[in-house]
């Protein structure tokens, strides 16, 4: 291929996707806003105006700080690739280590990590301290919001760069079929990884206590019982510290299963909806959501490393993208290049991956209501989408591309179905 007709290829390809993006948010707004005025029929009775109205400001909010994001993330792109940042930090790498290549193509890989992380803390900070302060939800503090993001980083170098040496190791020494070992580093790194959080990655940011309240215990361990889960501990999670957003969740492989209830969610809900919500959770285990979705992930990495496998050894692709490849590595030019520019182009692909997630949502729904009632699950969602400010109307084409659990008024429509 001509490398100017790649170049026309992604830039058609980027501006569509901001482009699509842009649009999908201004109908988000334009229709929460639409029915602001007017909680729906079917939650009338249980959720006032004003909260409502809380509701569809925050999530007007939200959109509209997600798409300065957009924005912002398209320059950042246009900057790497066509405007020359990446031919340019890979040229001042090259001039300050001539005899060092492979330190040069970790190096080129961990600087456009760090300029994207950086470039993304201020819209973090505005999140955090502007749009969550407004509504009631921040907690945090500056402090401790620096740590997370020293933590993260510090993070990311322990188990990101050795990773990543393997993967340039693997793609100069293991010949043409260097992506499936990589693929099979990868799947090893994931499952690692998966295995390692509940003990080891999540208490660097969190507090966890065994759940003390005795009566919730009792109702927990029962419903564990009769659903065949055998869990390492039931936790509290000191998620106030930071958001009054409250949660459940249950994290882990195999032994290392850890269910975690988030200390805002206890607080707000009673023991017949803590166990329902719980329900929830269990039904994803029980129709075994969890390995369906990994396994997903891991045959979609396959394919995207066999389609950079090809890509890595096409001149116009670099070309195409501004940059002229490393001549004593390319490996990091190509990895870089195609995480980069790969949302551009896979963006349509999108509305699949949340219709699947909504899909198990439904199902899980499904399974509470049948090992709990459905009126306490939707007792408890109804406080959840209050106090988490999440809207009652949203957009059904933004749902469609981007929301992972149904419109509450679907969800909430299906459980009263299986109560009556």
């Amino acid at each position: 291929m001509n490398p100017f007709i790649f170049t026309v290829i992604f830039a058609i390809a980027l501006l569509a996707s901001v482009a699509l993006r842009l649009w999908l948010a201004t109908r988000q707004i334009h229709h929460v806003a639409r029915h602001r005025d007017a909680v729906p029929a079917e939650f009338a009775t249980r959720i006032g105006l004003t909260a409502h109205q809380r509701a569809a400001d925050y999530t007007v909010a939200r959109t509209r700080l997600g798409m300065i994001d957009t924005l912002i993330s398209a320059v950042l792109l246009l900057g790497f690739t066509l405007f020359g940042g990446l031919q340019l930090i890979q040229d001042t790498l090259a001039s300050w280590l001539p005899d060092m290549p492979f330190a040069r193509q970790l190096l080129l890989v961990a600087a456009v990590m760090l300029i994207g992380a950086l470039v993304e803390v201020p819209l973090d900070w505005y999140r955090q301290f502007r749009l969550e302060q407004r509504f009631g939800f921040n907690r945090m503090t500056l402090p401790l919001f620096l740590a997370d993001l020293a933590k993260g980083l510090l993070l990311t170098a322990v188990l990101g760069l050795p990773l990543l040496a393997l993967v340039l190791w693997l793609m100069q020494s293991a010949g043409a079929w260097w992506w499936l070992w990589t693929w099979a580093a990868w799947v090893a790194f994931n499952l690692t990884v998966l295995v390692l959080y509940p003990t080891v990655i999540a208490p660097l940011f969190n507090r966890f206590e065994p759940l003390a309240d005795t009566a919730v215990r009792e109702r927990v361990e029962a419903l564990l019982a009769r659903c065949g889960f055998t869990a390492r501990g039931l936790y509290v999670m000191d998620g106030s510290k930071r958001s009054a957003h409250g949660n459940a969740y249950f994290t882990g492989l195999g032994r290392a299963k850890r269910i975690v209830f988030f200390d805002t969610l206890l607080s707000r809900l009673n023991v017949d909806e803590i166990e329902a919500v719980l329900a929830h959770e269990l039904g994803h285990f029980r129709r075994r959501h969890v390995p369906k979705r990994i396994a997903l992930m891991f045959v979609l990495s396959l394919a995207g490393l066999a389609l950079l496998g090809w890509l890595s050894q096409q001149p116009w692709f670099y070309q195409g993208l501004g940059l002229t490849p490393d001549p004593q590595g390319q490996g990091a030019a190509a990895l870089v290049l195609f995480f980069l520019v790969l949302p551009s182009f896979t963006l349509l692909l999108q509305p699949l991956g949340s219709l699947l997630s909504r899909r198990h949502e439904f199902e899980a729904d499904a399974f509470a209501a049948d090992q709990t009632r459905a009126q306490h699950l939707i007792d408890a969602l109804v406080k959840l989408y209050e106090d988490n400010a999440s809207t009652l109307t949203p957009d059904p084409v933004h749902s469609a591309f981007y929301d992972s659990h149904p419109p509450a008024a679907q969800r909430i429509g299906r459980l009263a179905a299986a109560a009556r």
